[in-house]
C-alpha cells in the first residue's frame, strides 16, 4: 500500500486532472473580519483630470491594509468629509468616528504621466507621519499604490510591507475537451496575471529564486516529472533534474545557487541538494522512509522537510550538507509541507485537525512547540509565507472550487483568491 505522503503527492496531481470550466480573472474575496485591528480611513484621492480616474488608488491601499488583518478600514459610506490634504482635515470628525490614522492624497495628470501624492496623518495629534510624491505612467499606478501601501504599513507598524510583491500559481482548465495547465505570476493582490508557461501536461510546485528573477517548477511535459528553472523576463529555461523516478519539490537556497529537491533513486525517496550551475548533486537524507517537500532555513544552514520516518508525516530538519535529521513537530498525527518565515522564527505547515487539513503556524523558538491553526478549510495545503512574514498564502477549496487563500498571522482576516472557471493550486509568494 502506498505510504501517506506519496499518496498525497499523487492525489495532488490527480486533483489537477479533474475537469474544469472556463477561465476568469483571479479575484480576491474577503471572507473574514479582523479582530483588534488598527482603525484607519483611506479617503478617495482627488482626481485632477477629466472623466474617471484610471485607477482607484485609495481603494487599492485600503484593500491592501485590510488584507493583512492588522488594519480595519472605515467604509466610505461612513465618511463625513473627503479631504485630500492635511490642511483640509478636521481631525475632530475622524476622532469621533474612531479612526486612528488617515490617508489622503491626489492623482493629477502631468503630461503623459501622472503625479500621485499621499499623506499619512495621525488623527489624535493632527500631525503628518509620512508622505511622498511620485510621477509615474498609467501602467504603474497600481504598482505605486502598492509602494505607498508598503510605506504606510512600515510607518505604522515598524516593519516592511509586502504589497509590492508577486505570487506564482498553477491554473488548469479544459479547452475544447483538452486540459491545459498554465504557470502564472501576478501581483500580490492577484491583479495583472501573466502566463509564463502553458503546457498540455501537468505543472507543479513553482518556487521563486531569492532575487525574484527565476522560477523553478515541476513539469510532466515529457510524460514524467522533471524539474526546470525558467528566467521570468526572457522565458528561457533549463531542465535541471530529469532522472528516472520522482523529480519534485524544488526549493531555492537563500544564496540562489542551489536547489533542494526530492528525488527517488534506487527505490528510496530522499532530499538532495543540486548546484544549479554545475549540476552537481549531494544527497542529504538517506532513509527507507519517504523524505520530501524540502525548504531552506533563511540562513541556509538547515533544510526542513516532511518525512514519515516517525510512522506518520512530520516535519524534520537536517543540515544542508547532511547529518542526522531532527524531528521538529510533535503535536498531532500529521504535519507536512513546511514553510519557514523570512526571519526564521516560525514554521507554517499543513496540520491535520478534527475538521480536516488546515494551515497552522508554530514558533520555532518555543520549546513547547505549540501549534496555532490560522486557516478554516478542510483541505488546505501548500503554505507559503509573505516576504514580511505577516501572512501565509495557501491552496484551499471554496464552494467546490480549487482556490487560493491568504491568512493573517495577526487578527482573524482571511481572504480567498478565486476564478469562476479555472482550478488554481500550488501558490508561492515571491521574495
Amino acid at each position: 500500500m502506498l505510504k501517506r505522503i506519496r499518496f498525497l503527492w499523487i492525489a495532488a496531481l490527480l486533483a489537477m486532472l479533474l475537469p474544469a470550466v472556463t477561465k476568469a480573472e483571479l479575484v480576491i474575496e474577503i471572507t473574514g473580519g479582523a479582530e483588534a485591528a488598527v482603525p484607519v480611513a483611506v479617503v478617495p484621492f482627488s482626481w485632477g483630470g477629466s472623466g474617471n480616474p484610471p485607477e482607484d488608488v485609495a481603494r487599492i491601499i485600503s484593500d491592501n491594509l485590510t488584507r493583512t488583518g492588522q488594519f480595519q478600514s472605515l467604509p466610505r459610506s461612513e465618511f463625513i468629509e473627503t479631504p485630500t490634504q492635511q490642511s483640509e482635515v478636521r481631525f475632530a470628525n475622524w476622532r469621533a468616528l474612531g479612526v486612528d490614522n488617515l490617508i489622503v492624497g491626489q492623482v493629477e495628470p502631468d503630461g503623459d504621466r501622472f503625479r500621485v501624492r499621499f499623506e499619512l496623518l495621525d488623527v489624535f495629534t493632527g500631525s503628518r507621519m509620512t508622505g511622498r510624491s511620485f510621477r509615474v505612467g498609467r501602467d504603474a499606478l497600481r504598482t505605486v499604490s502598492h509602494v505607498m501601501s508598503d510605506e504606510i504599513y512600515e510607518a505604522l507598524l515598524g516593519r516592511p510591507g509586502a504589497f509590492n510583491t508577486r505570487i506564482a500559481y498553477v491554473a488548469m482548465q479544459d479547452r475544447g475537451g483538452e486540459r491545459q495547465w498554465r504557470l502564472i505570476i501576478a501581483d500580490a493582490d492577484s491583479h495583472d496575471p501573466q502566463t509564463i508557461l502553458t503546457s498540455s501536461e501537468p505543472l507543479m510546485s513553482p518556487a521563486w529564486s531569492p532575487d525574484g528573477s527565476q522560477l523553478a517548477y515541476v513539469s510532466f511535459e515529457n510524460r514524467r516529472s522533471e524539474i526546470y528553472v525558467q528566467d521570468i523576463a526572457s522565458g528561457e529555461r533549463e531542465r535541471v533534474a530529469s532522472g528516472e523516478g520522482i523529480n519534485s519539490s524544488p526549493a531555492w537556497s537563500p544564496d540562489g545557487r542551489r536547489l533542494a529537491v526530492t528525488l527517488s533513486r534506487g527505490g528510496q525517496t530522499d532530499i538532495y541538494v543540486l548546484d544549479v550551475a554545475s549540476g552537481d548533486m549531494q544527497r542529504v537524507t538517506d532513509h527507507h522512509s519517504i523524505d520530501t517537500e524540502p525548504t531552506w532555513a533563511p540562513d541556509g544552514r538547515m533544510i526542513y522537510f516532511t518525512s514519515d520516518r516517525a510512522g506518520n508525516p512530520q516535519i524534520f530538519r537536517v543540515g544542508a550538507n547532511g547529518g542526522v535529521p531532527q524531528r521538529v513537530t510533535f503535536e498531532g498525527s500529521y504535519n507536512a509541507s513546511p514553510s519557514i518565515s523570512p526571519d526564521g522564527r516560525r514554521l507554517a505547515m499543513v496540520h491535520r485537525t478534527d475538521a480536516g487539513f488546515r494551515i497552522a503556524v508554530m514558533e520555532l523558538n518555543d520549546n513547547g512547540g505549540s501549534v496555532r491553526v490560522i486557516s478554516r478549510g478542510s483541505q488546505d495545503e501548500s503554505p507559503s509565507f509573505a516576504p514580511n512574514g505577516a501572512m501565509v498564502l495557501y491552496a484551499t477549496r471554496a464552494n467546490g472550487r480549487a482556490v487560493i487563500g491568504t491568512a493573517s498571522l495577526f487578527g482573524e482576516a482571511r481572504q480567498v483568491m478565486s476564478t469562476e472557471g479555472e482550478r488554481i493550486r500550488e501558490p508561492a509568494w515571491s521574495p
